[in-house]
C-alpha cells in the first residue's frame, strides 16, 4: 500500500468539493494499492479545522506548515490574486501542483509565471474541469476521428442561474474572464485551433450593483478561429430555468450537442414533446460533479507519472488571452485580435 499525501490551500465552495473528492479517491484507487491522505489549511482556520475534522483529514496552521510536513501534492483552491506566489511555492517545494484557474489575475501577472514554472521544471495542472466532462470528451474525439466532417458552426452557451455576490464579481475580471473562459478553453482544447478574433457585446438588465462595478450580466462573443471558422460564446447570471451548460457543434456531416440530456435547463415549444423530462442543475457543482472527480484523479496520476498534464498553465494562460479580448471588445466595441505569440 503506497500512501499519497495531498495538502490543500483553501477552503471556500470550491476548495471544500475538492477536499470531498480527494477524501473519496481511495474508493477509486484502492484496488492500485493507493491511499491517499488529506492535509489542509486556509487562513479560515475555524473553517478549516471543521472541515477537516468531517473528513478524517489533517488540519496545519498554515502554508509554510503545510509545505514542510511533506506533501506529494499541493492544491491550491483560494483567491486569484493569492495563485502566483502560492504556485511557486509548490514548485519551490518540488511537488505538482493543481491550481483552479486562472494563473493569475491578468496575462500580464501570469506570464512571470510561466516562465517561473519553466525554469524549474515544475509541474502544474490547472482546473479546467470541463476537460473531464464525457460530454465533451465525446465530441472531441468524434470531430478528431472524422465524423463530424468539416465544422461550420460552434456555438458554446454558459448560463449560471443566479449571480454569486456583487463582491465577488468587483474583483473577477468580468464575465469572459469568470465564465466564458472556460468556453475559450474547451473550444481550443476539442478543435485544436486558435481563436484569432473576437468581437463582444453585452447586457445589464438585472441588478443595476453588478453595471456598477463594471461588469455586465450577459455577454455574446463571435469567434474566429484560425482557419476561419466562426463560433460564438454567450453567457448569463440570470437563467432562472437552471444551470446550463451546453456546446453545439455543427460538420459537414453530423452534428453534436454536449449538455443534451433529461437535464437540460430548456423546455420545448413543440406540442407532445415531453423532453428534457428531469429536473435541471442548478449549480456547476451539480453539472460538473464526475468532472471534477476525474480531474483530481487526473492530478493523483499526474503526481504518479502516469499521465501528461491534461492542462498545463499555457493551455490557461491562452484561454485567458481570449477572455482578455472579449473583455476589450466589450469596452471598446470593436473586434478585437488575439495576442498569441506571447504564449509560450
Amino acid at each position: 500500500m503506497r500512501d499519497i499525501v495531498l495538502g490543500l490551500v483553501g477552503v471556500g465552495r470550491i476548495g471544500v468539493m475538492h477536499a470531498h473528492n480527494i477524501a473519496a479517491l481511495n474508493g477509486v484507487l484502492n484496488p492500485e494499492g493507493i491511499n491517499v491522505r488529506l492535509r489542509l489549511t486556509d487562513v479560515a482556520a475555524d473553517q478549516a479545522r471543521s472541515v477537516a475534522a468531517g473528513l478524517g483529514a489533517e488540519f496545519l496552521p498554515s502554508m509554510d506548515a503545510l509545505i514542510s510536513s511533506g506533501v506529494d501534492g499541493l492544491i491550491i483552491a483560494t483567491g486569484t490574486g493569492t495563485h502566483p506566489e502560492l504556485i511557486k511555492a509548490g514548485v519551490n517545494a518540488g511537488v505538482p501542483v493543481f491550481c483552479e484557474k486562472p494563473v493569475a489575475l491578468s496575462v500580464t501577472d501570469a506570464l512571470p509565471v510561466l516562465d517561473y514554472i519553466r525554469n524549474r521544471q515544475g509541474v502544474v495542472q490547472i482546473g479546467h474541469q470541463r476537460r473531464f466532462d464525457a460530454g465533451y470528451l465525446e465530441a472531441r474525439r468524434a470531430y478528431q476521428a472524422g465524423e463530424l466532417g468539416w465544422i461550420h458552426s460552434l456555438r458554446a452557451v454558459t448560463c449560471d442561474m443566479a449571480p454569486p455576490p456583487v463582491e465577488f464579481l468587483a474583483s473577477s475580471g468580468g464575465l469572459f474572464r469568470d465564465c466564458s473562459v472556460h468556453d475559450f478553453d474547451i473550444l481550443r482544447w476539442l478543435t485544436g485551433q486558435e481563436i484569432v478574433e473576437v468581437y463582444a457585446k453585452g447586457s445589464n438588465n438585472g441588478d443595476p450593483a453588478i453595471g456598477a462595478v463594471g461588469d455586465v450580466d450577459t455577454a455574446l462573443a463571435v469567434v474566429t478561429f484560425d482557419d476561419g471558422t466562426v463560433g460564438t460564446v454567450s453567457a448569463t447570471r440570470y437563467n432562472g430555468a437552471g444551470h446550463d451548460v451546453r456546446l453545439e457543434i455543427q460538420g459537414s456531416r453530423r452534428s453534436l450537442m454536449v449538455g443534451l440530456d433529461d437535464k437540460t435547463a430548456m423546455a420545448s415549444a413543440e406540442a407532445g414533446v415531453g423532453f428534457p423530462a428531469g429536473q435541471p442543475h442548478k449549480t456547476f457543482a451539480e453539472r460538473f460533479d464526475q468532472a471534477y472527480r476525474s480531474e483530481m484523479e487526473a492530478f493523483v496520476e499526474l503526481i504518479l507519472g502516469r499521465h501528461e498534464n491534461p492542462c498545463t498553465p499555457e493551455d490557461a494562460v491562452a484561454a485567458s488571452r481570449v477572455a482578455d479580448a472579449a473583455q476589450e471588445s466589450l469596452i471598446t466595441g470593436a473586434p478585437v485580435r488575439v495576442a498569441l505569440k506571447a504564449v509560450r
